[in-house]
């Protein structure tokens, strides 16, 4: 006999949240019932009975709890399956299924709510007015980088007159920090290590230890932060007792002929110059083309209001989490802290990620209408670029890509690409040109 759904209902809770009601005939629910049963039979090992011989009843008996689970996630899964092919909807996240028990003789109900992809029907994408920020990079900027690369080169000596700390020297210290009069073993430290002036501490903290003089020892108050990653810290008023051990300072080198001789790549002090300022104008091209691209999504959201589903939401703010919470450890924050601090951004980073996702999505519907496609050609180009830059040859890295399961994201990004220059081929843009310094602050 042929399964046949009676009767099989949709419901749409949100644009991209829908909820089936399904009603599976007794026949069908016996049918696949007995279908478990004979499966299990064969396979079960009751005592007094061969394999394959066992009654129903006794099988009933021993294993109706699992046989009847099994026949119900069976046509969950089968009638879920087809009616969403049916619906033809694309779930984004599993289904949250509630299924009545089986009762002999009833049909099975059973619903499934699920968030799907949204539908989406991009306008106003062309003929966009946009203002673009063209950045110059400025002789400040340049002789800003040289001194960081200077910094690079410089070597710490200890101060050699007696003067009290100032900004920018480079303190040893002990400290130990009490709450409510309780010495707390995480705020205490010996030896420690500080660059005065580099805001590594709790605010206040640096301010209140510059003028102190070698050997000194004095105590200071601070607030920590409200929102302090330590939940135990957290808005409290700590009393720490500084002592100063030494002062150090860094000494530059002078930016001569002298210091070219650092890098092999250069010949003279103006190759150094001209490449770093290169160097800057390409940095600054990247920026510019991130913001523009940020007031591009900006315009064609406004223009194009849709909901997005909140699990696909979730997953990207995660995926920030996680990398918010990477690069921190890399810059040498405890893992723990790292961590507490990412997930208290967890709301903050939950606007950027929908509008992340809904640019996914919006991208990939005007593309989808105008025909934009990455051919072959498009992506081995990119995997040209991509081996320039990583020092491997195409064929290593698109298998690397593959085995990865990367390779598709590449598409889409190559795809998402070249929609946003599609856009921009279409918009009327307005170039104003500003200097690096002011481009910074904007």
């Amino acid at each position: 006999m042929e399964e046949q759904i009676l009767d099989v209902k949709v419901e749409e809770i949100t644009s991209v949240k829908k909820k089936f009601s399904f009603v599976i005939p007794w026949e069908d629910v016996k049918k696949e019932l007995d279908q478990v049963y004979r499966g299990v039979g064969k396979k079960a090992k009751i005592k007094g009975f061969r394999p394959g011989k066992v009654p129903r009843p006794v099988l009933q008996t021993h294993y109706k709890e699992y046989a009847e689970g099994e026949t119900v996630q069976n046509l969950v899964n089968r009638h879920y399956r087809e009616a969403i092919e049916r619906e033809r909807v694309t779930p984004v996240s599993q289904p949250e299924v509630d299924p009545k028990p089986i009762e002999p003789e009833q049909a099975l109900l059973f619903t499934a709510t699920v968030e799907v992809e949204p539908v989406v029907e991009p306008q106003n994408y062309t003929g966009l007015e946009l203002e673009k920020i063209q950045t110059d990079v400025t002789d400040a900027d340049l002789e800003a980088r040289l001194l960081q690369i200077r910094e690079m080169y410089g070597t710490l000596e200890d101060i050699a007159e007696e003067r009290e700390l100032q900004e920018k020297d480079f303190a040893t210290i002990d400290f130990a920090g009490t709450v409510d009069g309780q010495a707390l073993d995480e705020l205490k430290s010996e030896n420690y290590f500080l660059e005065v002036g580099s805001h590594t501490f709790i605010p206040g903290f640096e301010e209140q230890v510059v003028g102190m003089k070698k050997g000194e020892t004095r105590d200071i108050q601070v607030k920590f932060p409200d929102d302090y990653a330590q939940a135990q810290l957290a808005g409290k008023d700590v009393r720490f007792s500084v002592s100063l051990k030494g002062i150090r300072e860094k000494k530059l080198p002078p930016l001569d002929e002298e210091f070219v001789k650092n890098f092999e790549q250069y010949d003279s002090l103006d190759a150094l110059k001209a490449d770093v300022r290169s160097s800057l104008a390409g940095d600054q091209k990247g920026r510019d083309e991130a913001a523009f691209q940020d007031v591009m999504v900006d315009a064609l959201l406004k223009e194009n209001p849709f909901e997005v589903p909140m699990s696909l939401v979730e997953r990207q703010t995660f995926y920030l989490m996680a990398d918010m919470q990477r690069r921190m450890t890399w810059a040498g924050m405890d893992k723990q802290q790292a961590a507490e601090l990412s997930f208290s951004m967890h709301e903050k980073l939950k606007e950027q990620a929908e509008k992340i996702v809904k640019t996914m999505f919006l991208m990939r519907a005007i593309a989808d209408k105008e025909g934009l496609t990455v051919t072959e050609e498009d992506l081995e180009a990119h995997l040209r670029e991509m081996s320039a830059k990583f020092g491997k040859d195409v064929p290593s890295l698109r298998s690397k890509l593959e085995e990865e399961g990367s390779l598709e994201q590449v598409r889409m990004d190559l795809l998402q690409r070249k929609t946003f220059r599609f856009v921009e081929d279409k918009a009327t843009v307005t170039i104003r040109e500003t200097a690096a310094t002011e481009g910074e602050g904007r």
